[in-house]
């Protein structure tokens, strides 16, 4: 079995983007809790819905500026990005 690949993103309003993996699942993804609990400024400035909308897929993976924000795509896939607790410094802790 191959990875899991994403090969389209649509914006759907928000912080909300709609995923569709190359195995045909599309996951609907709210990023606003994720960007509302970090701390980090790298992750704060994507509250900017301006920086937000200037994500891409880069060979499968949804990220942006260079992947200075991504997540795993497991994650995406199952729509679990906000795990855990962030840390004091606005990391996901273990």
């Amino acid at each position: 079995m191959s990875p899991l690949k994403i090969i389209e993103v649509e914006h759907i309003g928000g912080y909300k983007l709609s995923i569709k993996f190359d195995d045909g699942k599309i996951s609907i993804v709210d990023f606003e809790p994720f960007l509302e609990s970090s701390i980090h400024p790298q992750i704060k400035k994507y509250k900017n819905l301006e920086h937000f909308l200037k994500y891409e897929i880069d060979n499968g993976d949804l990220q942006w500026n260079d992947f200075e924000l991504c997540f795993p795509i497991y994650d995406l896939y199952t729509n679990t990005i906000l795990k855990t607790s962030l840390d004091e410094k606005g990391y996901l802790a273990s």
